[in-house]
C-alpha cells in the first residue's frame, strides 16, 4: 500500500505543479493579449498620423508649385484639372 500512496503523492505533486504552470501561462497569455491590444492601438494611431502627414505633404507640394516652383507644376496641373472635372460633374448633376 505504501507504494501506491507514494505514486498518488507523486501524482498529486505533479498535478499541482501543472496547475501552477497553467495559471502562470494563462496570466502570461492575458498580459500578451493586453500588450497586443495596446500595440494595435499605437499602430492605428500612427497610421492615421502618417495619412495626415501625407495629405499635408501633398498640400504643401501643390502650394509650393503654385508659388512658382517648377518641380511639381505637372502634378499641380493634373490636380487642378481633376478638381475642375469634379466641379463640372457637380454642376452637371445640379443642372439635371
Amino acid at each position: 500500500m505504501s507504494v501506491i500512496a507514494e505514486i498518488i503523492d507523486t501524482l498529486e505533486n505533479k498535478i499541482e505543479k501543472l496547475i501552477i504552470k497553467i495559471r502562470s501561462l494563462e496570466k502570461n497569455h492575458q498580459d500578451l493579449k493586453i500588450e497586443l491590444t495596446k500595440s494595435a492601438d499605437i499602430i492605428q494611431t500612427q497610421s492615421k498620423e502618417i495619412e495626415a502627414l501625407k495629405s499635408q505633404y501633398e498640400t504643401l507640394k501643390i502650394a509650393n508649385s503654385l508659388l512658382g516652383s517648377d518641380e511639381n507644376k505637372r502634378d499641380t496641373k493634373f490636380k487642378i484639372n481633376s478638381l475642375i472635372r469634379e466641379i463640372d460633374y457637380c454642376i452637371a448633376q445640379l443642372s439635371d
